[in-house]
């Protein structure tokens, strides 16, 4: 399924100048002017030629001057702002940065785009990262055009600052500042896959869906398959009425396994989902969803990203191969309380809306109110269907408000429980100690380590389909369970 259209809208807008006094001399102006005091050497031993120097320098300002006569006003300027594609994180977004040039002479142009930092990301290290200086040349009355390209690091809301211009002629004596407002609000999404990422688990989907297709029952289900002539037997709820007033004979309904089920992803937004995961050097770093694109994911950043944002990542790419499928897909994003709530549907429309409910979810300082969300799940979707529930474990003596909430969810509907693994726990609980403090660390992780695997195989033994996987490696494996539970039509 083609993602619907996401970037931001086009903006334009007329320089004007950057302060009452936007105007100044060159580096090779003043270079120019520095020449000059090479008349000194000579004055020591005739001083007639120290005035020559005093005659060098007003020429070079003379020129300067009338270099700067000729540069157009800001206001003859306008700058413009489009965007190629989508921002999503961690993934380059190529911005297009235009000049038009109504004046008369042909200019220099230095641009700086004021970009805030969860568009613009950060250098190694987790420095604040230079806005870069962009160089064009704008001919009159010919739209002059750069792309760069960006890579964004936080999901949400953000917004644009001004471009700020510095324009001088080819002579490059004299330079005039301006800047445009080309002020915009900007969302930056979860990671989008999409194309080859993608087409390993499609393809698998339809061959899963041609199977279901040759093997489906009539007789069970309640979708519509067909009509046929009432037989003993047959349940008189299943008559259709208006086909047999038609007929002029009894007429009944065939039904079919549902092929269509409702999917629902539930994320956990509270304090456990804030802890960030630094990429590994792996085979399947960053963002990928599984081993053919990661190759590609090399490249990128190692910059940190939270439990959150892997989890939105994942549940972007499940929405997308499940519409596929044609099931429904709905969301309950929760913390404290409901933060976002999308009733399952389908089409392009519908994962729009649930792009933009997921690129703003944040997680919470303190700890999720599990049970309500469990409620308000069991509210909203009386029927059977696929939850897929990501979350972490709170280290706790007793047993943890999620696993509770999952139970509940159980007696009804088909789980996939996520927990989002430790990695640092997992380095500490394998290391080999070298001291006493090192060894009671050892212990207490994989103390640590134990319950949470006991926790998770007790809710397994209930019947619920269990990960804890690092955070790095969620979105293949969440994909490949959904695809089994699709196979062995568990719903």
């Amino acid at each position: 399924m083609n993602l619907p259209s996401l970037h931001p809208d086009p903006i334009r807008a007329v320089c004007e100048r950057r302060r009452w006094w936007a105007f100044g001399l060159t580096p090779r102006a003043i270079g120019l002017l520095l020449v000059g005091f090479v008349w000194l050497i000579p004055g020591f031993w005739v001083g007639r030629l120290a005035y020559a120097m005093l005659g060098w320098d007003a020429l070079v300002l003379l020129a300067a001057l009338l270099d700067g006569l000729r540069l157009p006003k800001a206001g003859r300027i306008t700058a413009g702002r489009s965007w190629s594609n989508a921002p999503a994180l961690d993934s380059q977004t190529e911005i297009e940065l235009t000049i038009e040039n109504m004046g008369r002479t042909i200019l220099d142009c230095r641009l700086v785009d004021d970009l805030p930092l969860a568009l613009a990301g950060f250098q190694a290290g987790g420095a604040q990262a230079e806005p870069p200086t962009h160089r064009l040349t704008a001919f009159p009355r010919v739209p002059a055009k750069l792309r760069y390209t960006v890579t964004p690091q936080e999901r949400g809301d953000t917004e644009t600052g001004w471009l700020f211009v510095r324009y001088r002629s080819p002579l490059g004596l004299t330079e005039r500042w301006a800047k445009a407002k080309l002020v915009q609000p900007v969302r930056v999404y979860p990671a989008l896959r999409t194309g080859e990422e993608q087409q390993m688990f499609l393809a698998r989907s339809r061959q899963i869906d041609l199977q279901l297709r040759q093997a489906r029952q009539r007789g069970l289900g309640r979708d519509f398959e067909s009509l046929r002539e009432y037989r003993e037997g047959d349940d008189l709820r299943d008559i259709c009425w208006t086909a047999t007033a038609r007929r002029g004979t009894p007429i009944t309904r065939q039904y079919q396994i549902e092929r269509s089920q409702a999917v629902w992803i539930v994320l956990d937004c509270g304090r456990l989902m804030r802890s960030r995961v630094t990429p590994t050097q792996g085979p399947a770093r960053g963002f990928g969803v599984g081993a053919a694109s990661a190759a590609g994911n090399e490249s990128r950043s190692g910059n940190t990203h939270s439990k959150l944002d892997f989890a939105c990542t994942t549940a972007v790419a499940l929405a997308q191969l499940a519409l596929f499928s044609g099931d429904r897909v709905g969301l309950l994003a929760y913390g404290q309380g409901i933060q976002q709530r999308l009733l399952p549907g389908r089409g392009a429309s519908h994962l729009r809306q649930m792009i933009e409910a997921l690129a703003v979810v944040r997680a919470e300082e303190g700890e999720a109110d599990h049970l309500r969300a469990t409620a308000i799940l069991n509210r909203l979707q009386p029927r059977r269907s696929l939850i897929l529930w990501i979350t972490d474990l709170a280290e706790t003596a007793m047993r943890p408000e999620v696993i509770d909430g999952a139970m509940q969810l159980l007696r009804r509907h088909v789980l996939l429980f996520v927990a989002m693994a430790q990695p640092e726990i997992d380095l500490i609980a394998q290391a080999r100690p070298a001291n006493l403090a090192q060894m009671f660390r050892a212990a207490a992780a994989q103390e640590m380590a134990g319950r949470r695997e006991l926790l998770l195989a007790r809710l397994h033994e209930q019947g619920a389909l269990t990960l804890d996987i690092h955070p790095e490696f969620l979105t293949s494996s969440v994909l490949n369970h959904y695809l089994t539970v699709k196979e062995r039509a568990m719903v």
